[in-house]
């Protein structure tokens, strides 16, 4: 992240002062330069915002979270999925808390619930922190979620749905068959990178802990007694079948009714995860509280992290050097099915998740391209099947103070080029991209 952070500024100010020299006065928007100036201000402005806008959802969430914790789901969970969990995650103990908070967040995102996800995906980070032999430097399990995260499974991906159906598509739900296959191609390449490269990033613990020595590592969601793991042990194997048979009973369903489930899938959530709660035993109005004044303490925490993040990714949209690399690969790109606007909505994506939003909502709204052309359903799957790459890390890591990424940023790098090779395929196949 070092380096990539530095080379973002540098190519940002490059680009812009190259512009800057050739500019003749007069224009409208001002000069390169101020242009520049003005997104360096946004972005951090920007990035304030956008972490106090996470602190009521987090809020929320984290609230929630403890309450089925306090009430024993999280190790319920644990022990259903434990076969599948043990092996992507052989270092994280089978009952530990960190098994049911990367459950729940990756049930999160595949329902498409992007802002319920980001708190227990945190919860999970700060788990997985008190496992780590290297306080300050990413572990295996840490570059694997996070992995996923950048490429996770997605039944339903509500927002896309619902910018389609505001710019009058004929199907907004027809890309729910694209961006489930794209997400599934991309998470499994996902899993396979990360556990490639994990031999390539060796971790020196002595070292690391030494240099981080001060650094503050506990996590603030957790008591003492949670620590402990538990000698439970798993359910039966038959259990865990018919578990994962009806989860993939689920994804057709999903695919044929996803509209009008979506509405009901938050609500839901928060109702059923007091009514747990409540029959399990626990006093869900304080527990609530107590896990949402943690929420509001790891939104603070994480500005700095975005600060640096939006700030970087706003100078270099802003200098013009994306425009001038799509406009120079995009006619190429073109001959594969990649056209130069879904080939920006590609690159942004992975950039800015408000930027790829705005853009996606142009591109639809836009009557030469439209919501249910090639272009307009291409860019859709391509928003609904991947991640804001560079936000996650910066948010998951942020938020336990994590320095070395490791190989986080390359295992997600490669999830994200899986999901645009997987979406331009399967785009292409069933709307005859390839060639127009």
């Amino acid at each position: 992240m070092n380096l990539f952070f530095l080379v973002l500024v540098a190519v940002a100010f490059g680009v812009t002062a190259l512009r800057e020299w050739m500019w003749i006065p007069g224009g409208e928007g001002g000069s390169p330069m101020h242009i520049l100036t003005n997104a360096i201000v946004d972005g951090a402005n920007g990035a304030v915002t956008l972490a106090i806008g996470l602190v009521g959802v987090m809020a929320l969430f984290l609230g929630l979270m403890k309450v089925v914790e306090a009430g024993g789901l999280l190790t319920m969970l644990a022990r259903l999925i434990r076969p599948l969990m043990v092996r992507l995650f052989p270092d994280v103990p089978a009952d530990h808390p960190a098994m049911g908070a990367m459950i729940l967040n990756l049930s999160a995102n595949t329902l498409g619930l992007g802002n319920a996800a980001t708190p227990f995906g945190i919860r999970a980070m700060h788990e997985l922190e008190r496992l780590n032999p290297a306080p300050g430097v990413a572990t295996n399990a840490m570059a694997l979620f996070l992995a996923i995260n950048t490429s996770s499974i997605t039944l339903v991906p509500t927002s896309v749905i619902a910018l389609r159906a505001a710019a009058g598509s004929i199907d907004p739900a027809a890309i729910l068959a694209t961006t489930l296959f794209a997400s599934v191609v991309s998470t499994v390449v996902a899993v396979m990178a990360a556990k490639w490269l994990q031999r390539y990033w060796p971790v020196t613990v002595r070292a690391e802990r030494q240099t981080l020595v001060n650094e503050p590592t506990s996590a603030p969601f957790v008591d003492a007694d949670t620590l402990e793991t538990s000698a439970t042990s798993p359910y039966p194997l038959w259990v865990t079948v018919i578990a994962m048979t009806l989860l993939v009973a689920l994804i057709p369903v999903t695919i044929l009714y996803g509209r009008a489930i979506s509405p009901w899938v938050l609500p839901t959530l928060v109702l059923g995860m007091l009514l747990f709660g409540y029959v399990r035993g626990v006093r869900v109005y304080e527990v609530f509280v107590e896990g949402a004044r943690e929420g509001f303490e790891v939104g603070v925490r994480i500005i700095p992290y975005l600060v640096a993040i939006l700030v970087a990714v706003g100078m270099f949209r802003a200098s013009g050097a994306l425009g001038y690399f799509t406009g120079m690969v995009g006619p190429w790109t073109a001959q594969f099915g990649l056209p130069p606007d879904a080939l920006t909505m590609a690159l942004l994506r992975p950039l800015s998740g408000s930027g790829a939003q705005g853009y996606l909502a142009s591109l639809l709204q836009n009557p030469a391209i439209g919501p249910d052309g090639y272009v307009g359903i291409l860019a859709s799957t391509l928003q609904g099947s991947s991640e804001t790459t560079f936000y996650v890390l910066a948010v998951y890591y942020g938020a336990i103070r994590i320095r070395r990424v490791r190989h986080t940023l390359a295992a997600a790098l490669i999830a994200d080029l899986a999901s645009v090779v997987t979406s331009v395929f399967i785009c292409s196949w069933l709307y005859g991209g390839i060639g127009s």
